[in-house]
């Protein structure tokens, strides 16, 4: 990677799409790789590449958050943009695009195309690669090893010496993804219900209520909302994961504070995925200590992340810091050649 290039870099999950302008290069008296951000914004994610015309999906979606840049950045350097008053801040060349993307797994045809879609719109080499994928080369800076990453889904990514892919769960929300926010939000949801219904009390009821908000449901003749309410909110959210998974906090909160039955939810998913890791690791295990990197919105949760690192390191795996997420991977992706990773990338543009 050269020193002081600038890659427009994307991370697209099932809940959110972030896009960043970053810099960066080489340290070449360290020969560590550097990345200051520049500029960024967010939006709401998308299901993946594997949905019917998902390449054109995702580049609308990359192309309408890099127009949202903040600070703006100048016309010339990403295109489309509308100049805003004011001076513009001053940014190098743009030399790569680097989109790391929910579903790449699922359609080789449809991440080419978006990798060739990128460098065709923007001018730039582009790479395109799994989130997870992204987050693994993130983590761990090209070195082999296992990643968790525990998001509004949940997938182990490890790769071999060899650069060779070894992976466990990560199947979605109808097949997978254990363990996960949607996965903790969705238990403690049904909890709730099992309560309304005389099972055992949980606080969680009330933090449910403050979920139902749709002028459409009903309250109860005392003026409160009923937890019978819930799967009419759910059945009409347009994205349920998305909204099961925004019920994880309060689980993880009320589980810190020392109700039993959120508690118990926490410590089934940290033994979910902890085994997740350990069949991840199966195939990949040497002489050396096997470690893993934790990654994803649900272990910026100090509690969670303390829980789910004692069960791993229990089932006598190591858990170590990462060095970056996927948007650190995407700016490699785009930068860098012949990675552990590269049989997993399409790339498109000249390299």
């Amino acid at each position: 990677m050269e020193s002081n290039s600038v890659v427009l870099v994307a991370d697209i999950g099932k809940s959110r799409c972030r896009v960043e302008l970053r810099e960066g290069g080489v340290e070449p008296a360290a020969g560590t790789w550097r990345s200051e951000v520049l500029a960024a914004a967010d939006s709401a994610g998308f299901p993946g590449l594997g949905m019917h015309n998902g390449a054109a999906e995702a580049f609308l979606l990359i192309r309408e958050t890099a127009a949202r840049l903040q600070p703006p950045a100048p016309p010339g350097l990403v295109p489309g943009r509308i100049p805003r008053d004011g001076p513009q801040p001053h940014f190098s060349p743009l030399t790569g695009v680097g989109a790391a993307v929910a579903g790449v797994e699922a359609s080789t045809e449809q991440s080419q195309e978006l990798a060739r879609l990128l460098a065709g719109y923007f001018g730039v080499p582009a790479a395109v690669l799994s989130d997870a994928t992204a987050a693994h080369l993130g983590a761990l800076h090209r070195k082999p090893g296992t990643v968790l990453i525990v998001g509004t889904g949940a997938v182990a990514f490890s790769f071999d010496t060899t650069g060779t892919l070894h992976r466990a769960d990560g199947w979605g929300p109808l097949l997978g993804d254990r363990g996960s926010g949607r996965w903790i939000g969705q238990q403690g949801l049904q909890t709730v219900l099992e309560a309304f219904d005389g099972g055992p009390a949980t606080s969680l009821s009330a933090h449910a209520a403050a979920l139902v908000t749709s002028p459409e449901l009903v309250e109860s003749p005392a003026g409160t909302v009923s937890p019978a309410q819930l799967p009419a909110w759910l059945a009409t959210h347009p994205n349920p994961s998305r909204a099961m998974a925004s019920f994880a906090p309060a689980v993880l909160a009320e589980a810190e504070a020392g109700d039993a039955v959120a508690r118990g939810i926490v410590d089934e998913a940290c033994r979910i995925l902890t085994v997740t890791v350990a069949r991840a690791l199966g195939a990949v295990l040497g002489s050396e200590l096997p470690r893993v990197a934790l990654l994803g919105g649900v272990v910026q949760s100090a509690f969670f992340a303390d829980q789910l690192t004692q069960s791993i390191t229990s089932a006598g795996i190591q858990v170590m810091p990462a060095e970056g997420d996927g948007l650190t991977g995407a700016s490699l992706a785009a930068t860098g050649r012949e990675l552990l990773q590269e049989r997993y990338i399409h790339r498109d543009g000249k390299f």
